[in-house]
């Protein structure tokens, strides 16, 4: 069954009220640092924190009465499950859904703020899928799919709608894919409307599921592995939106985690702005996978922005390391009075900040009358590391950075 730009567009009307047009912001920095023009579309600051509503949204409206009454189930990492809730008791429907055990606390409390009966269940969105399909048999439930559906599809689409009146000129389009929902519905209103625009998708390389569904010329189910991206971490992509993104897609390219990560700190640090590991996709790829692109008008989808806040903690503090901003020194000194004063008086001299310290005389490798001290430093950046490693050993203080 094809998605038409007349659906996309009645779903429009369908969602006027219901969800809040999202900017369209132009980021000099990932613009500098990939060389385009680069412009974010913010569905991180959607109503529920990312697209999804639109999707869930149009699908549930479009129910039949009977369909209606008989309440909605839905399986979903965390976004669509928000929609869903919040469309079902909109409508005064019960709903359930069924989410990953390991999905994000955040997403879990917010899932069930908006009304739903929530159940973990699995390791990944593949087995909460399975599960919502057996509850939805046993109670005769109207299953909400989170990607593979016409409506849904349609949702997703009015995000170009938008983006096409607000960048009539835009030459690139790169959107996230987990199932293929949301690049499904973008690109049958991008290239219906403008055939010259290119659309990039983006998955991640721990779970690749369109990317190998396009190699293989059918869609497969992958094994993969966990990725911070949780909300494109998908097994077995939509035969439906296959065909779409067969049809339409340009290019799916993949990003790494390192890659998300890093994107997910530059967005917060100099976007302002807060992305999910599913939505910082898309700047992973602009700035590591679309180096063939020079001086063009690329929209990049920020999708969500629904990231566990100890997930941000990590990703915060080991984007800091890397960029030499904390530093983790260890050193044996002499366990006399006023040493441990002298190295700390060296560190202060040399600019940086001391974050913690543990001083230890019991550790196995510590000889008596010494003892091991850990610092963690705030650093302006590698170069003070070495500065300050180098002082440290002109004093001969034998000194391990971890």
């Amino acid at each position: 069954m094809h998605v038409s730009l007349e659906e996309i567009k009645k779903a429009r009307e369908v969602l006027k009220g219901v969800i809040c047009r999202t900017g369209l912001v132009y980021t000099n920095i990932i613009s500098e640092m990939s060389g385009n023009h680069v412009y974010l579309k913010m569905e991180n600051l959607q109503r529920t924190g990312s697209f999804k509503l639109r999707g869930a949204y149009n699908k549930v409206a479009n129910l039949s009465e009977s369909e209606k009454k008989n309440g909605v189930i839905a399986s979903s990492a965390g976004n669509h499950a928000q929609g869903v809730a919040l469309a079902a008791t909109t409508f005064g429907i019960q709903s359930t859904i069924v989410m990953p055990k390991h999905a994000p606390l955040s997403k879990v409390i917010a899932t069930r703020g908006y009304g739903a009966k929530v159940v973990l269940h699995g390791d990944v969105y593949d087995e909460a899928y399975a599960e919502a399909k057996r509850i939805q048999a046993e109670e005769n439930s109207t299953f909400v799919h989170p990607f593979n559906d016409p409506m849904v599809i349609a949702g997703q689409g009015t995000i170009a709608l938008e983006l096409l009146e607000d960048l009539p000129d835009v030459e690139v389009v790169v959107v996230p894919i987990g199932g293929g929902g949301l690049i499904s519905g973008m690109a049958v209103a991008l290239k219906e409307m403008k055939p010259s625009i290119k659309i990039i998708g983006v998955q991640t390389q721990n779970m690749p599921s369109m990317v190998q569904a396009i190699a293989q010329k059918h869609v497969v189910t992958i094994d993969g592995i966990p990725t911070i991206a949780d909300g494109i971490a998908v097994k077995t992509a939509g035969n439906l939106n296959f065909d779409i993104v067969k049809q339409y897609v340009d290019d799916i390219v993949t990003v790494d985690e390192e890659e998300i990560a890093s994107a997910i700190l530059l967005l917060l640090e100099r976007v302002k702005s807060v992305a999910e590991g599913a939505g910082a996709a898309s700047v992973a790829a602009v700035l590591n996978r679309l180096s063939g692109y020079k001086n063009r008008k690329i929209a990049a989808l920020i999708s969500g922005g629904n990231i566990d806040v100890n997930t941000m903690t990590r990703i915060i503090n080991k984007g800091l390391v890397k960029t030499g901003r904390k530093v983790f020194f260890d050193t044996i000194i002499s366990d006399k009075p006023g040493v441990l004063c002298q190295l700390l008086q060296l560190i202060a001299n040399a600019g940086a900040n001391v974050l913690a310290i543990t001083h230890s005389r019991e550790n196995r490798d510590v000889a008596l009358g010494c003892a091991r001290v850990e610092l963690e430093l705030e650093t302006a950046d590698d170069e003070q590391i070495y500065t300050i490693k180098r002082l440290m050993e002109q004093r001969h203080y034998n000194v391990n950075i971890r």
